[in-house]
């Protein structure tokens, strides 16, 4: 099997990736972690020498900002990582596998699941990759500490994992995030944190021919964001109806329901954010949680529709301050949304806001703090 930098290097040589200095150096470690996996393996060198188990191999945690080819580097160790004990997947699918085993293990026998269920994932992969570390809710939150100082320390799984935040960040502000501190303890003890910010956003690139407004919000406009969603999260469109959802911790212990969420990219209607009663909480967790929101049927509003104008303003100055990539669909451009009614003046600013957030310059801006 080819080795992980070598194909790596092969990629640059044909043009398909540019010279990056921090992807290098992912890529190098990534590749030595490979070296030590497969010597481990039954067979390998290390096990024709040593009749115990040798040490568990240290993972390693890539983050970094939108586009700077995490997946990537991810899909190349794991496709040339030559042992069969190995298993990639999308973090928020493995959180749901792990409260589906839990509850199998608590019906099954009483007393705690957790060590059960990381003995049960263990006994196929010694290597377990995420994709898209990130932690949006209490609940995964209170298991994640205890389920992987089980999976690494007792049960000697090595993990690699993405993440568009350093480990410090993670569950920021969230609720009960005193429960998941040890957590970020474990990961900065267990593993090698890698940071990726490079200059080149790579996912940028895939959606460069493509509009971030779309109107009016027709059939062919829905079709248009659906395609920006697939390239963005590289999810198979064929499998569209599986996509994951996902429920969003918002403090004063409520949670939003995220009907679409996948790799920092959630989907949501003009009626779940703006109709039904949200405030400035709802729309600062959704901006810090995502660098790309893709809302569907905005409509043009009047006088009536004060409270959602108002509702739409707050939203869409969370999203700009936090540098968050908007793609829209709509029943009109930003300048017809709300002509005329309570705060139609102030809402001036935020039709420049969403003309400002269609631009290149824009778009080229990473995702995080206040502008």
């Amino acid at each position: 099997m080819t080795r992980m930098i070598a194909r790596y290097e092969q990629l640059i040589a044909n043009g398909e990736l540019r010279e990056d200095r921090d992807q290098r150096r992912a890529a190098l470690r990534l590749d030595a972690l490979q070296k030590e996996l497969e010597a481990e393996r039954p067979g390998g060198l290390l096990s024709q020498f040593f009749a115990k188990k040798p040490e568990r191999a240290r993972g390693v945690y890539m983050w970094g900002g939108v586009g700077r080819g995490k997946s990537m580097l991810m899909d190349l160790f794991h496709d040339t990582l030559a042992i069969e004990e190995k298993r990639r997947v999308h973090f928020h699918a493995f959180m749901q596998e792990v409260h589906s085993m839990m509850r199998a293990w608590r019906d099954a026998e009483p007393g705690d699941p957790i060590p059960h269920v990381a003995k049960d994932i263990a006994q196929d992969a010694r290597c377990l990759a995420f994709d898209e570390m990130v932690v949006t809710n209490s609940a995964d939150a209170m298991i994640m500490s205890r389920l992987f100082t089980q999976l690494i320390c007792n049960e000697g799984v090595t993990i690699v994992t993405t993440s568009n935040r350093p480990p410090g960040d993670l569950y920021k502000d969230g609720l009960n995030r005193e429960h998941f501190v040890p957590f970020i303890a474990l990961v900065e003890a267990e593993l090698d944190v890698v940071g990726l910010n490079g200059p080149v956003d790579y996912r940028l690139d895939r959606i460069g021919d493509m509009k971030t407004w779309y109107a009016p919000a027709d059939d062919a406009a829905t079709a248009q964001v659906r395609e920006v969603f697939f390239r963005l999260t590289d999810f198979d469109p064929e499998d569209a109806a599986h996509v994951p959802s996902a429920e969003l911790a918002v403090g004063a212990r409520r949670e939003l329901h995220v009907p679409k969420a996948l790799k920092g990219v959630a989907v949501f209607s003009f009626k779940r954010l703006c109709v039904e009663a949200r405030g400035a909480p709802d729309y600062l967790a959704i901006a810090r949680a995502y660098h790309t929101v893709i809302i569907v049927g905005i409509p043009l509003m009047g006088p009536e529709n004060r409270n959602e104008a108002a509702r739409f303003v707050t939203l869409i100055d969370a999203l700009y301050e936090h540098r968050v990539k908007l793609f829209a669909t709509a029943a009109g451009p930003p300048e017809a949304l709300y002509q005329a009614g309570d705060g139609a003046f102030e809402f001036e600013r935020t039709v420049s806001r969403l003309n400002e957030m269609q631009s290149d310059a824009y778009l080229a801006l990473g995702h995080g703090g206040e502008m």
